[in-house]
């Protein structure tokens, strides 16, 4: 199976089984589709704008690509499927629901306002506690461990945090083990006495902005209905420079309310943000802020500036890192990882504030996705074997799909909200990463041509 798209100047021809990537010229992209099907002169007959030593010189080059396992190769990942099922997977990391509550009333919030489909609660140094022996009773014998503090807002509970951290740093002694741990939190109650705790024990940041004033005080008011931009605009740039530009990103969310997207993107850019990370929403499709197919030529073309913006800001000297433009053309994810993406359910649990067990933070609140408790373990076997079984070849769509190896198959969470499968891919959400994986291929082929 092959994949080849023309942006920004390039053409570009991807082998999808081997995952190399060829930068052609015109002859040899127009011609990869059928260059052995169709004798040569009827290759002429059908692409009269180029001569027969064109098309002959375009031929050897795609026979010697064949030939030495660059392009048209066979799919082999499907063997190692039987390996899955024998694959003992332990637990890598947890997300903990620090505060079931937040002082934002943002209109896309799948946890709505912190509530989860439940109550407002927060999390208890125990159930924390407890949580991280937990992770270190499940994690065998892997070393590096990753905790995030999430929420609704985390900061509303920060001498909890302060204290799992602690005791975090108190098993690593015990246990031989390294805690990574990473808060999210949309920076209302973030000040300089939190900052500094989190410099010193926090391994990642995520801070909560949607772009402009307008449209992130649209999306992202306070309970009173003020905005927050001013509020935390400050606090974020002070939190960035204070790492050095690192280890943090922004994270926003896009609406149909705001299709132009790559103005926020680059507003972030334009206030000293060198991390950013802009999502589209995923929500009911009756919602009025939801994505739909029609929308979907309007942000493939946004896309495609914003990429073009990365490249030519970063040729500049004044570039910035867009999180679903970062790709790793040369390692990469192993084998496993490709093709079962982020093990949400087997390597991947979120922890209620009561200690509950959910696949990932999305599915906290739906009764049928509890998979047991912190005290008790994982419970529900059940759904364990269904989330281990969650790869590319599982899903009929995924078979099929070209970029199958660069996103590992879709988030399931987003799956399961418009399709009520985790085996059915969001469709909507495939077609922009689609081109999101376009975009970032581009950029490298750019940089690697300049």
């Amino acid at each position: 199976m092959i994949h080849k798209f023309r942006q920004n100047g390039v053409n570009i021809v991807i082998d999808v089984n081997s995952g190399a990537i060829h930068v052609v010229d015109d002859v040899v992209y127009d011609l990869a589709d059928n260059w052995k099907e169709i004798p040569k002169n009827a290759l002429q007959l059908k692409f009269p704008q180029y001569d027969m030593e064109q098309i002959e010189e375009a031929v050897e080059e795609l026979s010697i690509l064949e030939k030495e396992g660059m392009l048209y190769t066979e799919d082999d990942y499907e063997q190692i499927l039987p390996m899955l099922d024998k694959y003992d997977t332990v637990v890598k990391a947890l997300c903990l629901h620090v505060a079931h509550d937040c002082n934002l009333k943002c209109q896309y919030c799948f946890a709505e306002e912190g509530e989860y489909h439940g109550k407002r609660e927060l999390m208890s140094a125990e159930v924390g506690k407890k949580a991280l022996d937990f992770l270190i009773e499940h994690s065998g014998s892997r070393k590096n461990l990753e905790v995030d503090f999430f929420g609704g807002e985390p900061l509303m509970n920060f001498d909890v945090v302060k204290e799992i951290v602690a005791y975090g740093r108190k098993l690593e002694k015990e246990h031989n083990k390294l805690f990574r741990f990473t808060i999210t939190t949309n920076g209302i109650l973030l000040d300089d006495q939190k900052q500094q705790f989190i410099n010193e024990n926090m391994h990642n940041l995520v801070l909560s902005l949607d772009g402009r004033k307008e449209i992130n005080d649209r999306m992202r008011p306070r309970a009173g209905g003020q905005g927050s931009y001013d509020v935390i605009v400050p606090k974020f740039q002070k939190a960035a420079e204070s790492r050095n530009q690192t280890n943090y990103y922004i994270r926003g969310t896009f609406t149909k309310y705001n299709l132009d997207f790559c103005k926020d993107v680059l507003h972030m850019a334009d206030l000293g943000f060198q991390q950013i990370s802009v999502e589209p929403v995923v929500a009911d499709q009756s919602m009025p802020y939801a994505i739909t197919e029609k929308e979907l030529p309007q942000i493939y073309e946004e896309y495609e500036k914003l990429a073009k913006e990365v490249y030519e800001r970063n040729q500049k000297g004044n570039g910035f890192h867009f999180f679903h433009f970062n790709i790793d053309l040369s390692g990469g994810p192993c084998v496993m990882k490709r093709l079962v993406g982020c093990g949400s359910g087997t390597e991947y649990l979120a922890v209620t504030p009561s200690g509950e067990l959910y696949p990932c933070h999305q599915f906290v609140g739906i009764p049928e996705f509890k998979m047991g408790t912190v005290y008790e373990g994982i419970v529900n076997q059940e759904q364990r074997k269904t989330f281990s079984k969650c790869n590319v070849y599982a899903k009929e769509e995924c078979k099929k799909c070209w970029a199958k190896f660069y996103c590992s198959g879709g988030c399931a969470a987003n799956a399961y909200q418009e399709n009520r499968d985790i085996l059915k891919p969001y469709e909507i959400g495939c077609k922009m990463q689609r081109k999101r994986i376009e975009c970032a291929i581009m950029i490298k082929a750019k940089e690697l041509l300049s």
